[in-house]
């Protein structure tokens, strides 16, 4: 913990916290600060200008990073016969129907994204109260309710983000590696960052996008210019 400890105060030195980047700057310290034996997620945090709490403010979809997450994510498929056969062939990890909900309900939850086909939404809406908690359940406007489970598939295991505004606004996401190119990390950001302005509420007013930051695992917040944006804090 002291070493941390040590590190960490060493990074902050390192970033003036007051002062924001440019996105290509911000990028070029998150790596040269990143110091720690394993691989660092490169995470992004957005304050928006929204009260989550209205139903007609929710910030809710997913995106496909260009240079995908860095992460190998294990993709579950609740579906039968044919559809089945289509989910095996595209990649999933687990395909089921009843026999996965049962092991499911037992605890084993050895996946990363659930994807079901609209028939199989009864069964899987059972485990609402073990998936829900974990950010887990398939959901329409996310694209993992769907018949194309196979576009489905490709999509979770190709670099795709699903992201939520929390209780408080924000919405956080690990969009890659600290080992990814700059070039990889700032078209990630970018990405990500259009995705959010493409995800803005219609009537809302005031300023929605107040605030980004990116930063690493173990590494401090760095403040993104927001002009740096391309039009995406419109108000």
């Amino acid at each position: 913990m002291a070493k941390h400890s040590k590190r960490f105060r060493t990074v902050v030195k390192a970033v003036d916290r007051t002062h924001t980047y440019p996105i290509a700057e911000a990028v070029k310290i998150l790596k040269k600060n990143a110091t720690a034996k394993f691989d660092e997620t490169v995470e992004i945090a957005m304050n928006l200008g929204v009260d989550p709490k209205q139903s007609d403010q929710t910030v809710r979809g997913a995106v496909t990073l260009p240079g995908g997450t860095g992460k190998t994510v294990r993709v579950a498929v609740f579906a039968k016969d044919a559809k089945a056969k289509e989910a095996e062939a595209a990649g999933a990890d687990l395909v089921g129907a009843q026999d996965l909900a049962e092991k499911v309900e037992k605890g084993e939850i050895n996946f990363d994204r659930v994807i079901a086909t609209p028939d199989m939404m009864a069964v899987v809406g059972k485990l609402g109260k073990v998936l829900g908690p974990r950010g887990l359940m398939p959901n329409p406007k996310l694209g993992t309710v769907t018949m194309d489970v196979t576009s489905a598939v490709k999509a979770a295991k190709g670099g795709q983000v699903q992201f939520r505004a929390d209780k408080a606004g924000v919405v956080h996401a690990g969009i890659g590696k600290v080992s990814f190119s700059e070039k990889a990390i700032e078209d990630n950001v970018r990405a990500f960052l259009a995705a959010i302005g493409g995800a803005k509420p219609q009537g809302l007013k005031g300023t929605y996008i107040k605030k980004v930051s990116v930063s690493t695992t173990m590494g401090a917040g760095i403040q993104i210019d927001l002009a740096d944006l391309g039009g995406t804090t419109a108000a």
